[in-house]
């Protein structure tokens, strides 16, 4: 995990005035509205420094979002936020950036101007190199201590998708494929194949949504 101290000379290069390693939430609030342009998060007084996003997880991430965001153009149950929109955890114990996240109707009333203060009904993340450890499993134990409803890992590395729903037991579980599809328990009637990300062109919005029933 890279934390800012441990970047200072690079952050101090860009004009940057780096954390010191154990700071309050306040603090890396305070920072981080001082320095947009700095894509961070914070866990546990750590704040962990991420590099920009490649261009090939740029693209998943547009697309998937404008799958979701059709998806709810026909289902209006929600919305879609991110990818730069911060999600509060644990009562203020951690701040993440997740690629995406999908908030009900029910819980409209957490989303704050600069972040989501609480558990999103549904979180994806799409896995780059400098991130496998941190998604697969820092993000996924703080997520499920968190009471996310269903995570979502979508992986251009290995070209693997993995998702996992909270059980009654507050655990995740691994929502099993079958018939080639990887069903939301949040998202009815929405499902993904895990060929679809990497093809090459992408299939489109609006014919995934026709197979799926939705349109």
């Amino acid at each position: 995990m890279a934390t800012v101290n441990q970047h200072t000379d690079i952050w101090n290069t860009a004009g940057v005035a780096a954390l010191p390693g154990h700071v309050s939430e306040e603090q890396f609030v305070a920072w981080a509205q001082a320095n947009p342009s700095v894509r961070a998060e914070w866990t546990e007084g750590e704040t962990v420094v991420m590099s920009p996003a490649g261009r090939d997880h740029n693209s998943l991430q547009i697309w998937l979002s404008y799958l979701l965001l059709t998806y709810l153009d026909h289902r209006p149950i929600g919305e879609i936020l991110g990818p730069e929109f911060m999600v509060r955890l644990l009562g203020g114990r951690s701040r993440r950036i997740p690629d995406l996240l999908f908030v009900a109707k029910s819980n409209s009333h957490l989303v704050r101007e600069t972040h989501f203060d609480g558990s999103p009904d549904l979180v994806v993340e799409i896995v780059s190199a400098d991130s496998q450890s941190r998604d697969y499993r820092e993000k996924y134990l703080e997520y499920e201590a968190a009471g996310v409803r269903e995570f979502w890992i979508v992986d251009p590395l290995s070209h693997r998708i993995e998702a996992y729903r909270l059980g009654d037991d507050g655990r995740f579980v691994l929502i099993d494929e079958a018939d080639g599809k990887i069903a939301s328990s949040v998202l009815d009637g929405f499902y993904l194949r895990n060929e679809w990300p990497w093809a090459t062109p992408r299939p489109t919005a609006l014919s995934l949504l026709k197979e799926m029933g939705i349109v």
